[in-house]
C-alpha cells in the first residue's frame, strides 16, 4: 500500500496539531522545556521552507505524525502507514528527511540539557545548609556528613583528604557527529540562555530568536557526516576543547562549592578542607592498543599539546588574578618572602621589573603574580627563565598566599589565589596524566625478536621508542604527565614484566618511571586476577615501585569484552566477584589498590549512571579512589556544559566517599552473602542462554546482516579501526564498540540486556528476587540499566531488522528473551510499563522514541536495498547513495538515543 491508498488518509492540519499536542502533552515535560523544544521545532522549520520548500518540510511533518501516531496506538496499520511514507521518499528526499529528522534530535537534546542547567541552577541559588541531616548523600558535602555521624570527625576529615575522582578520556570511536556540530549546538545553548534572561517581547528577545535562526540554518548546512577518519591529533584537540570550554574553570569552582555547603561563611575566609581531589587522566594519543596511527611522535605531540593549553590557561589565570590584586602595601604589607621574591625576578630581569613596578606602584602581591604570569609563559616558550616545574610554581603561590594571611587579607588569600592553587595541584604543567595502552601479545612478540638477537621489525622498534617518548615527556613535565602503562589482555604475570623488560632493551638504566596497570578483560582473566597479582608483586621492579609510592597499585577491569564474552548478566557478576577477591588479597596485603573501571557509554559496556555503579561496588573495591574511562558522546554529555560538569563530579565524588561508609560495604557485604545462590542461579543459565546464541553456527554473518555492523566501520568516527582482521567470521573478531554499537542502532540493544530475562526465570521465586532487588545493590542496578536499556528497544522495528537474515531460529531466541526480559524487569520494578520508578528518564525516552523511529524506517529503507543489491563497484551510483543515506540515519539515531558505543 501507499499513502495515498484510502487506508492511509492523511489528517488534517488540525487534527495532526492535535495528534502532536497529546503526544507532547502526555509526556509530562515541564512547560519551560515545552516552551523551548516547540520554538526550536518551529525555527527548524521555518528553517527546513526557506532552504527546501514547503514540500520538504510536509514530508518531514508527514513522517513524524505518522511515526507519532504508530507510536501511540501500536497498530500495524499505523507503522505499515509510517514505512511506506518512509518507503515513498525518493533517495534526495529521504537524505533530507534524515537530516532534518537529525537536526531535531540535536534541538530536544539541547532543550533538555538547558533544561537541566535550569534545574541545577535554581537548586544552587538556594542556600546550602550545612546540618547534616538536611543534605541529601548524593553530594560530597551530604556524604561526608554521613560519614562523621558513622565514623567521627578525625576519621571523616581523614577520608576527604583521600578523596580521589580519576576520569580517563578516551578516543575510542563513539561520538557520532561532528565538532562542527557540537560547536554549532553550543552556540544555540548560549543563546537560549540569553533568551531566557531577555524580556518578553523586548528587542533582546528578538534578536536571540534571529540569532538562533541563523544558527539553527547552520546546522543545517553543516554536513552530518565527516568526510575522512580524523587523526589521532585531531583527537587529541577535540577532547582540549573541553578543557579550554569547561573543565580547566569549572573544577575549581567544584571545589569552593563543596567547601562552601560544608563551611558555610568560613568558606573563603579560612583555610578550605576541600582537597584538589579530582585528576584527569587521558589514552588520547597513546593507546595504540589494536590502532596502528598512535605512534611514539604522537603520544610525544600529544602530551605537548596538553601542555601547552594549561599552560596558556594557567598564564591567562594567573594574569587576572594578578590584576585584582591591587592592594597596597600600607594597608597589606608583603611578606619577606614575597619582598625576596620581587627581587631575585628584579635582578634577573631589570627591564620587566621596572614596566611592572611602573604598572603597579605600590602594589606588590599584585606585582610577584603577574611575575608568575610571565614565568608561565616563558615555560609553556621553553625559555630558561620559566619554571622547573609545578611545584615551584605552586611554593610561590602558597608563599604569595601565607602572606596575604599575615597582612589580613585573608579573602584574596583564599579566594582567587586559593583557585589558582587548586588549578596547579589539579593539572600540573601537563593538564592530563596520559596512559599508554598496549597489547600483551605485541609485548612478547617484541621481546622474543630482542631475545633472538636478528634485525627487528619496524613495529618492534616502534614499541622500543614509546618507552623513549614516556622518557622525555617525564624529563619535561614531571612524573604524573606520563608513566601509567596499561597492559590489555593480561593473561599472566610474565605479561606484565615483559614491559619492564621491554623498557630496559630502550633505555637501559635510563628507563622511565612505569606503573604497569594490569588490564583484565574476559570472563577467564577476570577468575585468574588474584592470583596473577600475587605473583606479579614478587617481581622486583613492582616491589620497588610500590615501595616508593606508598605500596599502592592499580588495576584495571574491562567492562566491554567480558560482556561480549559472556553476556552482560554473567559479565556484570564475574566483575562484582573479581573486584572482591582483588579487593580482599589487596587488604590482607597491605596494598592501597585503586581499581580502574573499563567502562563505556553504552549499557553493554559497563555504562549507565555512575554514582549508583560505585555504591554496588564490593567492601574495600573503592576506598575513597574511583577512576574510569571516559569517551566519544559521554565526555560532552558530561563534562561539555559547566553546571552539568559541576552536578556529575560532585555526584560521583559523593559515591566515592559514601562508597567505604560502614552501613554501605555492610550492606553490599550482607546482600552479597544472602543472595550468593541466587547470583549462582543467574550466571550458570544466563551464560548458557548468551552462548545458545552467539555459539550458534553462522552466528557471526547473521550478526552482521541483521545489524548495520559492517556499515559502522565505514563511518569516521574515530581514527581506530573497528574491528581486529579484514572481515568477521566470529566473535572475536570484532570490538566491542562496534558490537554494542550495532545492535543500538537495529533497536534490539541486545548487548545490554540479553540473558537477564532467563536468569530471573531460572530463579523464579518473585517473591525472593523483589526483596533482593530491594536489598541486594549490584542486582538493583543490573536490573535498572536493564530497563533503560530495554526501554530504547522496539520490538516492531527489531522484527524489521531481524527478517533480514535467513534465521528465524536466531530471530526467535532474541525476540523470546526480549519478552521475557521485559516481563520480569517490569515485575521487579513496579507499574504497568518500564522506567515508571524513574519518571524524568521515562520522559526522555518516550519523547524522542518516535522520533528515532523515523530514522529508523529510513535507515530499515537503506539496509534493505544495500543487502539485496548485486555486487557493484565499491561508490558505484545507486550503492553510495543507499549508503550515504544509511550513514545519515546512523549518525540520527545515535543522536536520538544519545549513545552510540
Amino acid at each position: 500500500m501507499t499513502p495515498d491508498s484510502p487506508a492511509f488518509s492523511e489528517p488534517t492540519p488540525t487534527e495532526a496539531i492535535r495528534v502532536i499536542g497529546r503526544f507532547e502533552a502526555g509526556r509530562g515535560i515541564p512547560d519551560a522545556m515545552r516552551s523551548d523544544v516547540r520554538m526550536l521545532g518551529q525555527l527548524l522549520g521555518q528553517v527546513l521552507r526557506e532552504a527546501g520548500g514547503d514540500d520538504l518540510f510536509e514530508d518531514v511533518e508527514r513522517l513524524r505524525l505518522a511515526t507519532i501516531q504508530a507510536y501511540e496506538d501500536h497498530s500495524s496499520d499505523a507503522f505499515d502507514r509510517a514505512a511506506a511514507i518512509a518507503d515513498s521518499f525518493t533517495i534526495a528526499r529521504a537524505d533530507e528527511v534524515a537530516r532534518a529528522f537529525t537536526c531535531y534530535f540535536h534541538l530536544v537534546n539541547l532543550a533538555e540539557e538547558h533544561q537541566r542547567v535550569r534545574v541545577l541552577r535554581e537548586r544552587a541559588g538556594q542556600a546550602p545548609s550545612t546540618g547534616s541531616g538536611a543534605q541529601a548523600t548524593d553530594t560530597v558535602a551530604g556524604a561526608y556528613a554521613r560519614l562523621r555521624e558513622e565514623v567521627g570527625d578525625d576519621e571523616a576529615r581523614r577520608r576527604l583528604d583521600g578523596l580521589r575522582f580519576h576520569p580517563v578520556f578516551t578516543a575510542h570511536p563513539t561520538e557520532a557527529r561532528r565538532r562542527a556540530v557540537s560547536s554549532s549546538i553550543r552556540r544555540l545553548s548560549e543563546l537560549l540562555t540569553q533568551h531566557d534572561a531577555a524580556s518578553a517581547g523586548g528587542s533582546e528577545e528578538h534578536r536571540a530568536r534571529r540569532r538562533m535562526l541563523e544558527e539553527i540554518d547552520t546546522l543545517w548546512r553543516t554536513a552530518p557526516l565527516r568526510a575522512q577518519k580524523p587523526s589521532p591529533t585531531d583527537e587529541v584537540r577535540t577532547v582540549m576543547g573541553v578543557f579550554d570550554e569547561t573543565l580547566f574553570t569549572t573544577v575549581p569552582h567544584v571545589y569552593r562549592r563543596i567547601d562552601d555547603a560544608l563551611r558555610g561563611e568560613e568558606s573563603g575566609a579560612t583555610a578550605p578542607v576541600v582537597p584538589a581531589f579530582v585528576r584527569i587522566g587521558s589514552w588520547v594519543g597513546g593507546d595504540r592498543d589494536g590502532n596502528p596511527f598512535v605512534t611514539a611522535a604522537v603520544t610525544r605531540e600529544a602530551s605537548q599539546i596538553a601542555s601547552d593549553h594549561v599552560l596558556r590557561g594557567l598564564e591567562r589565570a594567573l594574569d587576572r588574578i594578578g590584576r585584582t590584586l591591587t592592594l597596597a602595601a600600607d594597608d597589606t604589607p608583603p611578606s619577606a618572602e614575597v619582598t625576596a621574591l620581587w627581587e631575585r625576578f628584579a635582578a634577573a630581569e631589570p627591564t620587566v621589573a621596572d614596566e611592572l613596578a611602573a604598572r603597579s606602584p605600590d602594589e606588590p602581591h599584585r606585582r610577584v603574580v603577574l611575575v608568575m604570569a610571565r614565568r608561565v609563559a616563558a615555560t609553556r616558550r621553553g625559555d630558561e627563565e620559566g619554571y622547573t616545574g609545578p611545584e615551584e610554581l605552586l611554593a610561590e603561590l602558597r608563599t604569595v598566599q601565607s602572606s596575604l594571611v599575615a597582612a589580613g587579607a585573608r579573602r584574596h588569600a583564599f579566594g582567587g589565589v586559593q583557585h589558582l592553587i587548586w588549578q596547579v595541584e589539579t593539572y600540573g604543567f601537563h593538564l592530563t596524566e596520559l596512559e599508554v595502552r598496549q597489547h600483551s601479545q605485541v609485548h612478547a612478540k617484541a621481546l622474543a625478536e630482542l631475545e633472538a638477537g636478528g634485525p627487528i621489525s619496524t613495529q618492534t622498534e616502534e614499541v622500543l621508542e614509546v618507552f623513549r617518548a614516556i622518557a622525555d615527556i617525564q624529563r619535561d613535565r614531571g612524573l604524573r604527565a606520563a608513566g601509567r602503562y596499561v597492559v590489555s589482555f593480561t593473561q599472566a604475570a610474565s605479561d606484565l614484566a615483559n614491559v619492564y623488560e621491554l623498557a630496559r632493551h630502550a633505555l637501559g638504566d635510563d628507563a622511565p618511571v612505569l606503573d604497569v596497570v594490569p588490564l583484565f578483560e574476559t570472563f577467564a582473566d577476570l577468575q585468574a586476577a588474584p592470583g596473577i597479582l600475587a605473583e606479579a608483586v614478587t617481581f622486583p621492579e613492582f616491589r620497588e615501585r610500590m615501595a616508593a609510592t606508598g605500596n599502592r597499585l592499580e588495576v584495571m577491569l574491562g567492562y566491554s569484552d567480558s560482556s561480549k564474552d559472556v553476556g552482560p548478566v554473567a559479565a556484570n557478576l564475574a566483575l562484582y566477584t573479581a573486584q572482591e577477591k582483588i579487593a580482599r588479597w589487596a587488604q590482607e596485603s597491605g596494598i592501597e589498590l585503586t581499581l580502574f573501571h573499563g567502562r563505556g557509554g553504552a549499557l553493554g559496556r559497563g555504562g549507565g549512571p555512575a554514582n549508583s555503579a560505585i555504591l554496588a561496588q564490593p567492601p574495600h573495591s573503592v576506598d575513597g579512589r574511583f577512576k574510569l574511562t571516559e569517551q566519544g558522546e559521554v565526555i560532552f554529555a558530561r563534562y561539555g556544559e559547566p553546571a552539568i560538569a559541576m552536578r556529575h563530579i560532585d555526584q560521583v565524588a559523593a559515591a566515592t566517599l559514601l562508597a567505604s561508609s560502614p552501613t554501605v560495604e555492610e550492606r553490599t557485604s550482607r546482600a552479597a552473602a544472602r543472595y550468593a545462590e541466587v547470583a549462582a542461579t543467574m550466571d550458570a543459565a544466563s551464560r548458557e542462554r548468551f552462548f545458545a546464541l552467539v555459539k550458534a553456527e553462522g552466528f557471526a554473518p547473521w550478526f552482521a546482516t541483521v545489524t548495520p555492523m559492517e556499515e559502522i566501520g565505514l563511518l569516521a568516527l574515530g581514527s581506530r579501526p573497528a574491528r581486529r582482521g579484514l572481515s568477521v567470521e566470529s566473535l572475536e573478531d570484532l570490538r566491542a564498540i562496534p558490537w554494542v554499537f550495532a545492535w543500538t542502532q537495529a533497536r534490539i540493544n541486545l548487548a545490554g540486556w540479553f540473558g537477564l530475562g532467563t536468569a530471573l526465570e531460572a530463579v523464579g521465586d518473585e517473591e525472593l528476587l523483589t526483596e533482593a532487588y530491594g536489598e541486594w545493590p549490584l542486582l538493583r542496578t543490573m536490573v535498572d540499566n536493564v530497563a533503560m536499556s530495554l526501554a530504547k528497544t522496539d520490538e516492531r522495528i527489531a522484527r524489521q531488522y531481524l527478517a533480514l537474515g535467513d534465521r528465524d531460529d536466531l530471530a526467535a531466541l532474541v525476540l523470546d528473551e526480549l519478552a521475557l526480559t521485559r516481563r520480569w524487569v517490569i515485575r521487579l520494578t513496579g507499574g504497568e510499563g518500564l522506567l515508571e520508578n524513574k519518571p524524568v528518564l521515562q520522559r526522555a525516552v518516550q519523547l524522542r522514541s518516535p522520533y528515532v523511529d523515523a530514522l529508523s524506517l529510513l535507515q530499515l529503507r537503506a539496509l534493505r536495498a544495500l543487502r539485496s543489491a548485486p555486487e557493484q563497484p565499491e561508490g558505484s551510483g545507486a550503492d553510495a547513495e543507499q549508503q550515504r543515506l544509511l550513514l545519515l540515519s546512523v549518525s540520527g539515531v545515535a543522536a536520538g538515543l544519545q549513545n552510540t558505543g
